[in-house]
């Protein structure tokens, strides 16, 4: 992304919609799960949980709080955890070990999505494990 403006829209060349010329827009880096038919939903919701409160024990639960980005959707039996910050990068190191161990590297399909969007943009689950 350049910091040249684009005259005719508005906003930086290469910056995604949304994004104003008084915008900061934030480059994240995500972490994609989605996961097969036979793995229980609820166990995923459990080892994410355990993988966040095991993140609490290295960087305190205010940090945690602060810097801890992620979003489960069953209907689409996915996840997605923002590595944009070393709390979210331990978040999702220990959520793949843990799901790993639990149920096998088969079992789930693990992506990094680079993404640009504006601040305050939401985390969403896409796509479905096949």
């Amino acid at each position: 992304m350049t910091n040249r403006q684009d005259r005719r829209f508005g906003r930086a060349e290469g910056a995604p919609e949304g994004c104003t010329p008084r915008m900061v827009c934030i480059k994240r880096d995500i972490y994609r799960y989605n996961f097969s038919d036979d793995v229980p939903f609820r166990d995923v919701e459990e080892s994410l949980l355990l993988a966040v409160l095991a993140t609490e024990s290295l960087h305190g639960r205010s940090l945690v709080r602060l810097d801890a980005s992620f979003c489960l959707d069953e209907k689409k039996r996915a996840c997605v955890v923002d590595a944009g910050t070393e709390v979210g990068r331990h978040i999702a190191r220990i959520f793949t070990g843990f799901l790993t161990r639990e149920f096998g590297e088969e079992a789930f399909k693990v992506e990094r999505v680079d993404e640009t969007q504006a601040p305050h943009a939401p985390l969403r689950a896409m796509g479905a494990a096949r």
